[in-house]
């Protein structure tokens, strides 16, 4: 097929208007799904982290206390940011003291 017969196509299809906000309208909700879902996988992330990091595991530590410091998936905080690294940092975690010492010097995330 040749630009000149598809442009013919077109010109045949009736109310396209039509077909181009049905398609309009599908993305959107396929998008609004989508976002949804990554949400509820994020929060579905944050809530296993916190259960690893309550029972001592230092990555998992290290991990929220990363979130923490940027406010990825919950509300940044500072404090908890510093406090999970100092435990994962106390855990023998060499990425935790350096993400502790960030935070102590700048004195903010």
């Amino acid at each position: 097929m040749q630009i000149t017969d598809i442009i013919e196509n077109i010109k045949h299809i009736e109310n396209i208007e039509l077909y181009l906000i049905v398609f309009l309208i599908l993305f959107t909700l396929w998008f609004m799904l989508n976002t949804l879902k990554y949400y509820k996988g994020e929060k579905r992330k944050v809530k296993h982290l916190h259960r690893f990091a309550r029972e001592g595991e230092s990555l998992s530590q290290y991990e929220l206390a990363k979130r923490y410091a940027k406010g990825q998936a919950v509300r940044k905080s500072c404090q908890n940011a510093a406090f999970l690294s100092q435990k994962a940092a106390f855990s023998g975690d060499d990425r935790a003291q350096k993400l502790l010492d960030t935070i102590l010097k700048k004195r903010k995330c």
